[in-house]
């Protein structure tokens, strides 16, 4: 059977460029680091999170991406592919235990997609994730599933690694910009094959924009965020090797009160404990890991484990992602959230 890579190392442009540069240091200036970086060779907004309507259940996912295409840069024609925009949305029936997905791609103008640079302003075709002040408005209405979401900062942002420059690899050319907005109040509208829920909940938002990611050897990308039930928040990754060994590894965990804990390199390990395989691809994931963090020893578990999503028709990959239940080390179950 084969372990596919998880989807963000399946890309071959979150590897070095010829040329690649680290990143210097800097202060985020928002609402402009909100918006799109077209300067450097790749960025996504990813939201993920948690719903319910009376006693229904949902997971949700919208993430947009943007990706400079390097051989087009020095080209004068208009219609020059430069910057490349794809948009992934993921809906999980909790209780009726069925994913739905769905994805566009469009190359940057016309007025089909664009990615304003001045704040998070995101639209693709009929898709569109836009920042309204405190709230991040995500539309997407998809073949069987309609995501109309309204989602309310109510924390800080959460500046990863060193003071939102997270470092991803043994060398300096490996990091990325990188903050998240946890907590997040949802409310809004879900709507599958014709019927509507209104719906409340708990979201997550990262924001991450680089010129290169991916070591050479790192053949996969392990991450959670997690919001806690008391109103803390819980990052963890690592990349890892062939072998399985972790390339490099690190996160956070702000405490309700704002305490900021960043991990160093070492105080954070993944173990695989369950895995499942799909019977559409045979690919075998991993559903359920022992992650150990400076925070605790938490169980992360799947709350449906078929959550493999094909997105070979825009960004090439076929990879599992789904909405997660976070066990602490006494087995109590203190939040949920997204393991990718």
């Amino acid at each position: 059977m084969i372990s596919r890579r998880p989807f963000l190392a399946a890309l071959p442009w979150l590897a070095a460029a010829p040329g690649a540069f680290g990143l210097p240091e800097r202060a985020l200036a928002f609402p402009a680091d909100h918006g799109a970086h077209p300067d450097l060779r790749t960025e996504w907004w990813y939201i993920t999170g948690q719903a319910r309507a009376g006693g229904r259940s949902f997971g949700f996912r919208v993430t947009f991406f943007r990706s400079r295409v390097d051989a087009t840069q020095g080209m004068q024609s208009r219609f020059a592919a430069k910057q490349l925009l794809f948009a992934h949305a993921a809906l999980t029936d909790v209780d009726g235990r069925k994913l739905w997905h769905d994805q566009r791609i469009a190359r940057r103008g016309f007025g089909v997609a664009e990615a304003s640079t001045t704040d998070a302003n995101l639209r693709l075709r009929d898709w569109s994730l836009v920042r309204d002040g405190a709230h991040w408005n995500a539309r997407l209405p998809a073949g069987d599933f309609a995501l109309d979401l309204r989602c309310e900062q109510v924390q800080p942002v959460l500046l990863q690694g060193r003071a939102g420059l997270s470092r991803k690899g043994p060398d300096a050319t490996r990091a990325s910009y990188y903050y998240s907005l946890p907590q997040l109040a949802v409310g809004g509208r879900i709507t599958l094959r014709g019927q509507r829920f209104e719906v409340t909940g708990k979201a997550w938002l990262d924001h991450e924009w680089s010129e290169a990611l991916m070591h050479p050897e790192a053949v996969g990308w392990d991450w959670i965020g997690m919001n806690l039930d008391d109103g803390s928040a819980l990052t963890a990754f690592q990349l890892r090797a062939g072998d399985g060994h972790a390339l490099w590894d690190g996160g956070s965990f702000r405490s309700a009160a704002g305490a900021l804990y960043v991990a160093g390199r070492g105080e954070t390990e993944f173990r695989p404990q369950r895995r499942w395989t799909s019977a559409l691809s045979n690919a075998t994931y991993p559903v359920e890991w022992i992650v150990k963090t400076p925070a605790d020893f938490y169980t992360v578990r799947a709350v449906l484990d078929n959550r493999e999503l094909d997105s070979r028709a825009s960004t090439g990959a076929i990879y599992w992602e789904g909405l997660s239940d976070l066990v602490d080390s006494n087995g109590r179950t203190v939040g949920r959230g997204y393991r990718r």
